[in-house]
């Protein structure tokens, strides 16, 4: 289940994370955010031991999608170590997802 970050709990969250953490970058006006979203949790349930998801409102933390250069949602970054390691923009499959991310085997 993804945690709903702001930029109060985005260092603890993200950038001190022990595991890899995936940021979606989202807005509740968003379609293609909401066709995402399942994708992403189904990715986390199955790495729940690898990684983490959290959530972004881009509309609430205006200063995080600037700082990370969010130009269109939605946006999900893989953080590693606190560092962006890997990106993918817009709704795709799973599989296309993981690739993007890094993340297939």
């Amino acid at each position: 289940m993804a945690i709903d970050v702001t930029e109060e709990t985005f260092e603890q969250e993200v950038l001190k994370s022990d595991k890899p953490v995936i940021v979606d970058f989202w807005a509740e006006w968003c379609g293609p955010c909401h066709a995402v979203a399942p994708v992403l949790e189904t990715i986390a349930e199955e790495r729940k031991d690898e990684l983490k998801l959290v959530k972004v409102n881009i509309d609430r933390e205006q200063g995080l999608s600037a700082r990370y250069g969010v130009m269109s949602i939605p946006t999900m970054i893989l953080f590693k170590d606190g560092q962006p390691a890997a990106s993918a923009v817009g709704a795709q499959p799973k599989s296309v997802l993981e690739r993007s991310l890094g993340l297939a085997a």
